[in-house]
């Protein structure tokens, strides 16, 4: 079994395992947990109920991130 550090067990005991919750509260329940000394992320799962074989139904799109994404771009005509 792995050992957790003890930053870890008190953010797992203030938000519980199994706990659903809306986005507001979730919100609120992770800026009370203890931080890191690292950029931490947050991984958010949405169940959509569309079928990908649709093709009225496809599900895309495109983030941007701060600072890009580090890479020089390069145009090939």
């Amino acid at each position: 079994m792995i050992k957790a550090s003890k930053r870890f067990q008190k953010a797992s005991e203030a938000l519980g395992e199994e706990k659903r919750s809306d986005l507001g509260e979730a919100v609120q329940s992770l800026l009370n947990t203890p931080k890191a000394r690292f950029d931490e992320t947050v991984e958010l799962y949405a169940h959509l109920a569309v079928d990908p074989r649709q093709s009225t139904q496809m599900v895309r799109g495109t983030v941007s991130l701060p600072h890009g994404s580090g890479k020089t771009v390069r145009v090939l005509v």
